[in-house]
Order: C-alpha cells, then sequence, then structure tokens
C-alpha cells in the first residue's frame, strides 16, 4: 500500500473575520425589536471585530425582519476601527444604503437558478446583468462592491453546483469591476473536498480577486471548511454570533458558522483575529437573550477550554 505526501502550506497569522449576526443571522429569526437589535450591533462592535454586516435594505415583504433597517443603523453606535457593511437586493436598495452612508456593500447572485428565482424571481444571468449597473453605481459613489456567490457549494433545489458554474461567474463579475468576491454556503453542503475543489477552479482563472468564504455548519463542516480554506491561503471569513441565521430559500439551511467557535479554534492555533474572545462570548448570551431560544453554538454551551488570548 503506498503512501501519500500531503504539502502543508504555513497558515496565515491572521484572519479577518467579518460578523453578520445583525443581518444573516437575524434575518432567519423572529423578529425582534429594534432596540433589542442596536443593543447586539453595539455590544458586537466593542469585541474588536474589525467588520460587521450590520443590516440590508430589501423591501419589508420579503425579509420583514430587516424591515426597520435604517432606524437600526441610525441609532448603532459606529466604533471606530469597525468597518460596517450592509447588503442590497437591487439598486433601489443601493441607493438607500448609501443614502445611509455606506461605503461597503454588498449584493448576491446564486450560481443555482433555481435559488436565484426563488431569492430574487431572476435567472442569474438576469441577476448578472442587474448586478454590472450596480457596480458601476457603488463605484460612482466611491464605495466598494462585493459580490457574494450564493449556493456556491450545493443548492438544495438543484443539488451539487459545478465549480466551474462558480468559477464562470467570477470570471463576469470581476469583469464588471467588482472589487471582491464572497462563496456562500447556503445550504450547509460544503466539505473539504468541495472548499479545496471550488477554491482551485476560481484561483486557476482569477488568482488576484480578493475572496471571502460564508459557511453554514448545519452538516457539522464549518471549521473544517475554515481550515481547509486557510491550507488555500484564505484570511478572510463570515461568522455569526452564537450560530445565528440561515437562508430563508433555502430549506433546512440553519446555523451559520458560529464566530465564537471560529474564534477559540483560531487564537488556539497561534492565528490571531484581533477579537477579544470573552466579550464575545458575552455578545453570544446576549443573542440567545434576545431570541429568547437556545443557540447553536458549542461555546456557549461547553466554554473554552483554551486561553483567550492567541497561543503562539
Amino acid at each position: 500500500m503506498g503512501s501519500e505526501v500531503v504539502e502543508m502550506r504555513e497558515l496565515p497569522g491572521v484572519v479577518s473575520i467579518r460578523e453578520v449576526g445583525p443581518r444573516d443571522g437575524l434575518q432567519n429569526e423572529e423578529p425582534i425589536p429594534t432596540e433589542a437589535k442596536v443593543r447586539l450591533l453595539d455590544a458586537l462592535s466593542r469585541t474588536g471585530v474589525r467588520r460587521i454586516e450590520a443590516v440590508s435594505f430589501v423591501h419589508p415583504k420579503a425579509i420583514p425582519q430587516m424591515a426597520d433597517a435604517d432606524e437600526v443603523w441610525q441609532r448603532a453606535t459606529k466604533v471606530d476601527g469597525v468597518r460596517y457593511s450592509a447588503l442590497v437586493p437591487n439598486t433601489r436598495g443601493a441607493q438607500r444604503a448609501l443614502a445611509a452612508g455606506f461605503t461597503e456593500i454588498e449584493v448576491v447572485v446564486s450560481a443555482s437558478d433555481t435559488h436565484n428565482r426563488r431569492n430574487v424571481n431572476r435567472s442569474t444571468a438576469e441577476s448578472l446583468d442587474d448586478i454590472a449597473e450596480l457596480i458601476d453605481l457603488l463605484h460612482g459613489a466611491s464605495a466598494q462592491a462585493e459580490v457574494i456567490i450564493a449556493t456556491s457549494f450545493g443548492c438544495p433545489y438543484e443539488g451539487d453546483i459545478d465549480p466551474a458554474r462558480v468559477a464562470d461567474i467570477v470570471d463576469r463579475v470581476v469583469a464588471d469591476g467588482a472589487d471582491r468576491v464572497a462563496f456562500g454556503d447556503t445550504t450547509g453542503m460544503g466539505t473539504p473536498r468541495r472548499v479545496r475543489d471550488l477554491l482551485t477552479a476560481v484561483r486557476d482563472r482569477n488568482a488576484d480577486i480578493p475572496v471571502l468564504l460564508h459557511f453554514h455548519n448545519t452538516r457539522g463542516t464549518a471549521l473544517a471548511n475554515l481550515l481547509t480554506a486557510l491550507e488555500f491561503g484564505v484570511t478572510e471569513f463570515d461568522a455569526s454570533v452564537g450560530g445565528l441565521g440561515g437562508c430563508p430559500y433555502a430549506p433546512g439551511a440553519s446555523g451559520n458558522l458560529a464566530t465564537e467557535e471560529a474564534v477559540h479554534m483560531l487564537h488556539d492555533m497561534g492565528i490571531d483575529t484581533g477579537i477579544d474572545l470573552d466579550a464575545l462570548i458575552g455578545a453570544a448570551r446576549l443573542a440567545e437573550d434576545l431570541t429568547a431560544r437556545p443557540l447553536p453554538s458549542g461555546i456557549l454551551r461547553a466554554g473554552p477550554r483554551t486561553a483567550l488570548t492567541p497561543h503562539p
């Protein structure tokens, strides 16, 4: 029986986590009061996290949990050193985000046509045409445009997604001027093998575009996926406090990667995030109180068993 030598790459020393609980997390929960959303956003701003997805500017009939986005953002305390972003579905949403003062704005397109139609009632190709115009709008207002490709690792309606299809979408949005791309594991179908296949397909064609990965822990693979991406040199990830969230248009896709679980693992590996894990756990407990249900984070249940600061 032969042996296979696996080349281990040096892992990055610093990772940037974007906290998405206030938007992606809460949009899949029962609506909570505006004051509660502001409390959670402010608590997260004090943890040392450097990026927060604060709100989304969507039609209240589509996502009623985000109906008070303008008020939440107006009332939130903006902390120096924290980059806040907003998600938008279309030009109208982008105009609202720009008017609110956001300079980092995300827009979503699904690699799966079926999921894209469920999400925004357009084909993937139609959404890409819209996004090209939206990128021009954002750049004209000196804002950055991030394109999130949902269902990058699989679709609840279509099943497996060919990495080449995702790479084709990246080709298109890079040509249209996207500042970065993100790959969403909308259904929690991602595994280390799928992460490896996707990153290889994309990097072979667009090695220089900044990428961010967004994992769900629906099937228990989020941390393994994050480690695989680290080995590919990825240093930007989404995570959600307490493991809040999911996707309203992907059945069974609840459960984002819990921020405190990611930070706990990264710090024990000697990788700095800039985040105070004690403060983050406190914010996760607050999220659990505000949503009035147990959250899936293992760190909330068991607590951290390693040092709370990066271990060299």
